[in-house]
């Protein structure tokens, strides 16, 4: 294993969180909304950005939600809330498995796996929808895993509105199945990279729903 290893902070719990990596976005919304509302009374440009602002700060809060789940059992699950958009075998045998995220899902993924982090690589691109085939040459962060199933590849997708993906470790990480790994600002796209002989058991157009949803099968 290359690097010293750490182990990823484990989750406390409280229910709901906000996401690590929401402060640029939700700070800015959250004070404007705030402002607004307390010179409401006295100002009547004030009151007309009250309400847009405290509807686009709720909107935010929703967007930027964390909850805490009960992490399922199986070898792999979902890294990602979202739909199947596509299942497709892959060149070198194995099967990959895309996740879409619209703007309502939670955009915190986790760690299909148990295992070590032995790369975590962002690769500049463009911004196209990320249902479109061509988000597959979009900005991106491309994680390994070493697991028990051998060296595990997830990808982590930008949209045309998301434009920034935030990791949350760094190489050499130990982490637990459904461990919290990043986020995805907005609408985006998870591809999971399953090993050869590895049977999925999603079906295209199902929902998932990160470290809930087994995503292969026994």
């Amino acid at each position: 294993m290359p690097h010293s290893q750490t182990s990823a902070p484990r989750d406390r719990q409280v229910g709901v969180r906000l996401a690590r990596g929401a402060s640029p976005w939700l700070l800015p919304t959250v004070a404007t909304a705030a402002l607004s509302l307390a010179r409401a009374r006295r100002s009547g440009a004030a009151k007309a950005v009250a309400l847009p602002a405290t509807a686009l700060a709720a909107g935010m809060l929703w967007f930027f939600r964390d909850p805490e789940r009960e992490i399922a059992q199986g070898r792999v699950i979902s890294p990602a809330d979202g739909v199947v958009q596509s299942i497709m075998p892959w060149k070198d045998g194995r099967t990959r498995v895309a996740i879409f995220m619209s703007p309502l899902n939670v955009h915190v993924n986790r760690a299909p796996l148990a295992g070590t982090v032995t790369s975590v690589e962002h690769i500049p691109g463009g911004f196209v929808p990320a249902f479109n085939k061509e988000s597959e040459n979009n900005e991106r962060v491309v994680w390994h895993f070493d697991t028990e199933l051998g060296d595990i590849e997830m990808i982590q997708i930008a949209g045309a509105v998301a434009r920034r993906i935030v990791p949350y470790l760094p190489e050499g990480t130990k982490v637990e199945q459904g461990d919290r790994i990043g986020l995805i600002r907005f609408g985006s796209r998870v591809d999971l990279y399953l090993p050869e002989g590895v049977e999925v058991a999603v079906e295209v157009g199902q929902k998932t729903v990160a470290g809930v949803t087994r995503i292969d099968r026994d």
